[in-house]
């Protein structure tokens, strides 16, 4: 009987050289600026690329225009290919990290609105406690840092609730308090106890969109009958206290930045407000999926023992 070999196919497979150029020519939109960031000469870059297309029967990368960019399925591909980079230079960290660390890097996203204010007491401790970490910082309203995770470019984020990215899972930090702001002379900041009805028809100033405070004050506004400015959006809690201090509206802070920057402000009062939930939770977010979970959540634990230690009036712990 004659025999029959049998063959088994492997299933094609991308080289991590090919994801690489495909990130590289969409963040640089230009094949020798992507070459030069791969350390390769543009023809590898261009060859490879092409074998990579012509593998998967798609085209990835729309040569045709004045900017190179990627195609609409490249577009969808390109988180792919970022959390398989990721996942790769997991697999080095963690042969690597002998010592269990956090992974030697950490590219943490923080809300301006609490980062800032919080991470003082987090950054000395882990400096303390994990004095090999690389921690790089990128400052961005919430909504932003949202994509940013989920693309890959940042690992983890500390941001207000709520996350509205279905696919990134959260950690609780702790509790801010937030209070209402009153210019010096307004007729309010007479009063010691206000509540949501005092402010019928004031005028609220507040962060653009994209962040949570922006969120806060549209929802009080609603409930109370307060009036949302529309000519004005601040770019910072700096500049919405110089704006409330001249008696431009009224605005929400929260208890970091007033520990932080209140101390000699004589121009703002600070009020709590009954009847309104005034205030949030501060989490850690990350990637559902992502291999560097047990660093994330030994990095909120290092984080609300920071806070803690910080100190800060209004500020207080969620249970681990």
């Amino acid at each position: 009987m004659a025999s029959i070999d049998i063959i088994y196919l492997m299933p094609y497979r991308p080289s991590h050289r090919q994801l690489e150029y495909l990130v590289a020519v969409a963040e640089h939109g230009h094949f020798g600026r992507a070459a030069r960031a791969c350390h390769v000469s543009q023809p590898t870059l261009s060859a490879q690329l092409k074998l990579l297309e012509d593998r998967l029967g798609v085209v990835l990368i729309d040569r045709g225009g004045a900017i190179v960019q990627p195609t609409p399925a490249g577009h969808a591909l390109l988180p792919h290919a970022r959390t398989v980079l990721e996942t790769l230079d997991e697999f080095v960290r963690e042969a690597q990290a002998a010592d269990k660390g956090l992974g030697g890097l950490i590219r943490l996203g923080v809300a301006p609105t609490a980062g800032p204010y919080l991470l003082t007491g987090v950054i000395e401790l882990l400096q303390e406690r994990v004095p090999g970490l690389q921690l790089y910082i990128r400052e961005e309203r919430p909504s932003l840092l949202e994509t940013a995770v989920r693309e890959g470019t940042v690992d983890c984020i500390l941001t207000p609730l709520p996350v509205r990215e279905s696919r990134l899972i959260s950690e609780d930090l702790c509790v801010e308090q937030i209070y209402l702001g009153l210019p010096q002379r307004h007729p309010l900041a007479a009063k010691t106890s206000l509540s949501v009805p005092d402010l019928l028809a004031e005028r609220m100033l507040t962060l653009g969109r994209g962040h949570r405070l922006y969120d806060q004050v549209q929802s009080l506004c609603a409930a109370s009958g307060a009036v949302m400015s529309e000519d004005y959006e601040g770019t910072s809690l700096d500049a919405l206290r110089q704006m409330v201090s001249i008696g431009m509206g009224l605005s929400l802070f929260p208890a970091a930045y007033v520990a932080s920057e209140f101390a000699r402000e004589r121009q703002v009062v600070l009020r709590e407000l009954s009847g309104w939930p005034m205030q949030r939770l501060i989490v850690l977010a990350w990637r559902e999926g992502s291999p560097r979970q047990a660093h994330f959540l030994r990095l909120a634990k290092l984080a609300r023992e920071g806070i803690a230690a910080s100190g800060l009036e209004g500020v207080s712990l969620t249970e681990a």
